[in-house]
């Protein structure tokens, strides 16, 4: 049964984004006004461009690309109506991201892209319908802690934006809900920011979250790495592609922000202003889980975030994690796994379940796993491998 739609309509959209425009224009005039002549007329004080990223290649871009990852996301779930031809729908979606991303498209109303990136993901249902055997054809269990209404569960298809300014990912979602029509209907948007970037060696970098902790700083990083636990090698139709979960999440922050920076520090196992793990080393140390005080404590507590997730205590490969902050409908944070195991996941939540500290702070509201297409281009469109 198919849900009802609930995109704003163009018409809501259209209006909003010409009063913010108009809003724009007014304040652009104001600011104007007050600037000498001489710093109106220096080219020298406009802020250089920013690099694009290209759409097309082995991978779809906004998994690995652009590094660091940029600060806004919004994701889209939608459903695809049972009578409507899937490969053709994801050719004219691949299609308009190269106008979108290449800054050709009239609707982005004369806003340069920059950095937009545009990834696309298919859910259990449709992969079904090609094969059940291959990866991404297996819905998510249940955990704990969920309360997660019908229309925020799973989904047909993803949509993820990403850019660094936060302007463009509004009138890009409306351009390819556009684009897609009624054969999509949406089941749940959210939209989230990462937090500043710091440096954790080696050349990359992590954002805090919204518990003030660095995030992200285990996964696999290097090409190595990502071709052994990001990067699904086959089946051929899905070669290239890899494996995507999502989970918003309600966070307790009044009662987190209660506790003392030592018990704070004790969820995570983690030093709060560092990021170095409480067993010592360094910010990308694998942590001494065996460390202990002379008085027979683990420096890293038995329920810490760091210990119950740790992939070498669960006994998984590694995942690349994205957490954003997100303010509606509540505070919280939209965390996103890319994997070539879905298990990966699965097992990693199943052993935080039992007893991590985290998770007591935490409330899932929406959850969906889907397929992460292949690269494509030119001569190989958007989910051609897999729908043909």
């Amino acid at each position: 049964m198919r849900l009802p739609d609930s995109r704003p309509s163009r018409r809501t959209f259209l209006s909003a984004t010409g009063t913010m425009a108009a809003g724009t224009v007014a304040v652009a005039g104001l600011t104007a006004g007050c600037e000498s002549r001489s710093a109106q007329s220096d080219p020298s004080d406009a802020p250089a461009p920013t690099p694009s990223v290209s759409p097309t290649g082995r991978y779809q871009a906004g998994i690995t690309l652009p590094q660091p990852a940029q600060p806004n996301l919004l994701a889209v779930v939608a459903d695809v109506g049972d009578a409507v031809a899937v490969g053709p729908l994801l050719v004219e979606l691949g299609q308009t991201i190269g106008t979108l991303t290449s800054g050709t498209d009239a609707r982005l109303l004369g806003l340069p892209p920059g950095d937009l990136t545009v990834t696309i993901g298919v859910g259990p249902r449709l992969v079904r319908m090609v094969d059940p055997s291959l990866p991404g054809a297996v819905d998510l269990p249940r955990f704990s802690r969920e309360k997660i209404a019908p229309q925020a569960r799973g989904g047909d298809l993803l949509i993820q934006i990403c850019a660094g300014d936060a302007l463009v990912i509004p009138i890009v979602a409306a351009a390819l809900l556009d684009q897609a029509g009624d054969r999509i209907h949406e089941r749940w948007r959210q939209s989230g920011r990462r937090g500043s970037n710091v440096p954790v060696g080696q050349g990359l970098t992590a954002p805090r979250n919204l518990l003030g902790f660095i995030d992200g700083i285990v996964g696999p990083h290097t090409p190595v790495e990502q071709q052994r636990h990001l990067w699904l090698a086959g089946p051929a139709p899905v070669a290239g592609g890899t494996l995507a979960v999502l989970r918003r999440m309600e966070l307790d922050l009044p009662r987190f922000a209660k506790l003392s920076v030592a018990d704070q520090e004790a969820v995570f196992g983690r030093h709060r202003a560092t990021g170095v793990p409480l067993s010592g080393d360094t910010i990308v140390s694998d942590p001494d889980l065996g460390a202990k005080t002379p008085d027979g404590r683990y420096l890293v507590p038995a329920d810490a975030h760091v210990r119950r997730a740790n992939p070498n205590v669960v006994g998984v490969g590694l995942m690349l994690r994205r957490s954003y902050s997100t303010d509606e409908p509540s505070p919280g944070l939209l965390f996103m796994s890319f994997q070539n195991d879905i298990r990966t996941f699965t097992s990693t939540l199943t052993h935080m379940d039992d007893s991590d500290a985290l998770m007591k702070f935490t409330t899932t509201t929406a959850s969906g796993t889907f397929l992460i297409l292949p690269g494509f281009d030119r001569q190989h469109p958007l989910g051609a491998q897999l729908f043909r």
